[in-house]
């Protein structure tokens, strides 16, 4: 059974944004295109990032309400 989630276009780049950035941390981390110290250090600060915005971007698409010292102050108040 598939939800319909009403993203705005603010929502909507930060959830892409926060994927987008994982999955480029797994990408340097697993490539050899930079050198080794350089990757390792760009990949898990991208991975890092990545992570701790997995759960605002969860908040979004299940719909939940933000707790207030986590609400970010971009996000429209719910009505």
């Amino acid at each position: 059974m598939k939800k319909r989630v009403d993203l705005s276009l603010p929502e909507f780049g930060f959830v892409v944004a926060t994927r987008a950035a994982l999955g480029a941390g797994i990408g340097l981390l697993a490539s050899a295109s930079l050198c080794k110290r350089s990757r390792k250090r760009l990949g898990a600060s991208l991975l890092t990032f990545g992570a701790l915005t997995t759960l605002p971007a969860l908040y979004l698409l299940s719909g939940r309400e933000f707790p207030a010292w986590a609400r970010p102050t971009w996000l429209p108040r719910a009505s």
